[in-house]
């Protein structure tokens, strides 16, 4: 049975500056959903993820449906309106166009979907991001599909002994889709040349060699590339099929205990340590760290059991600490070197104006 797994997420307004969504918020999304999903959903699960609010529905009507996502589309937009009653911050953040024009691709909204024929068994792992860009997925990925110091079923499963191929988009070319595919391991180089500069090259999608199947989708719009402007970094999210011919959960979740740098933090302006956080996680310290949280489900007939938190276990207690103490680091350097975001990044922000101004005042000497 062929099932498409979509997820929308959302910023569309906060407590106390970008913290986390209002309790009233988060169920009247939830309210617009459970009153229209009969006919169009199979299932579906609210949640959030610092200040943004995410739908991760099951149907059979495909990826980019224009009902699914104008569903989507009016529940944020439903939640904006109580977002502004209430004085939230940054209400209708992430609705960066004033109408649906058949899919929220291109209005703000972070969008991953896969179609795939259910397996007898059907676990994956939703992933959600906050405070920081698609490129912070580029560096666990790899490791989870690519790496067998990682991913010891690159070795030890025939089923995974193919590889996987990488489809990567420039994300800095904004007139056309801008691709390449790459396999593993024979151009393992080629991908980690790209990969390495996580605010140009984003991994879109993986694929299993042995199978073809779609084992990994991730949202790769750019929010500046949208608006014309800094609003918010773009906040990705992501959906892994794991066991079987894929990698298992926990290989895909060993390359978070790193704690790598990513985009974002404060403003979208700096350079944190990625969080694996519990579910529902909050925003806190410099606006930050970029935080991630994981929910795995099982899925039958697109029906989905209740979320594992993939991150609620004792040993991430302990990653947790090691991240706090590598974002307290990186902090201590202020705005000097890459503690923050180079120029190119930031050409939406005060900054470029400033320079702007000082470069008038340079005088020329022999």
């Amino acid at each position: 049975m062929k099932i498409t797994i979509s997820v929308l997420k959302a910023d569309v307004g906060s407590i106390g500056g970008h913290l986390k969504p209002s309790l009233a918020l988060i169920e009247e999304i939830r309210k617009f959903i459970a009153e229209r999903a009969r006919g169009l959903l199979i299932d579906y699960y609210i949640s959030s993820t610092g200040d943004d609010i995410a739908i991760l529905c099951t149907h059979t009507r495909g990826p980019g449906d224009q009902k699914i996502h104008q569903l989507a589309w009016e529940a944020f937009q439903a939640g904006t309106t109580v977002a502004r009653k209430s004085g939230l911050y940054g209400a209708g953040q992430d609705l960066l166009k004033d109408a649906f024009s058949g899919n929220v691709r291109g209005l703000g909204p972070a969008v991953a979907e896969m179609e795939i024929d259910e397996r007898e068994s059907e676990p994956f792992i939703f992933f959600a991001a906050d405070k920081t860009d698609p490129g912070a997925y580029n560096l666990p990925f790899y490791l989870a599909f690519a790496d067998p110091m990682y991913c010891s079923g690159l070795i030890l499963s025939p089923k995974m002994s193919q590889g996987f191929k990488f489809r990567i988009i420039d994300v800095s070319f904004t007139e056309k889709t801008k691709v390449i595919e790459l396999v593993a391991p024979e151009e393992l180089y080629d991908i980690a040349v790209l990969l390495r500069d996580t605010e140009k090259y984003v991994i879109e999608s993986i694929y299993s060699r042995s199978t073809g199947n779609q084992a990994v989708a991730i949202s790769t719009q750019r929010l500046h590339n949208i608006a014309g402007k800094y609003t918010g970094k773009d906040d990705p999210v992501a959906i892994v099929r794991v066991q079987g011919e894929f990698p298992a959960t926990g290989e895909v979740l060993a390359p978070f205990n790193i704690g790598h740098y990513v985009a974002g933090f404060m403003r979208g302006s700096h350079i944190g340590p990625l969080m694996p956080c519990r579910l529902n996680a909050t925003i806190s310290y410099f606006d930050g760290p970029p935080v991630v949280t994981g929910a795995a489900f099982s899925m039958k007939e697109g029906k989905l059991t209740e979320p594992a938190d993939v991150f609620d276990h004792p040993y991430w207690d302990t990653i947790r600490t090691s991240v706090a103490q590598k974002a307290s680091e990186i902090r201590r350097q202020g705005f000097c070197g890459p503690s923050m975001l180079p120029i190119s990044e930031l050409e939406y922000g005060g900054v470029v104006e400033k320079l702007n101004q000082l470069e008038k005042r340079f005088t020329y000497t022999d």
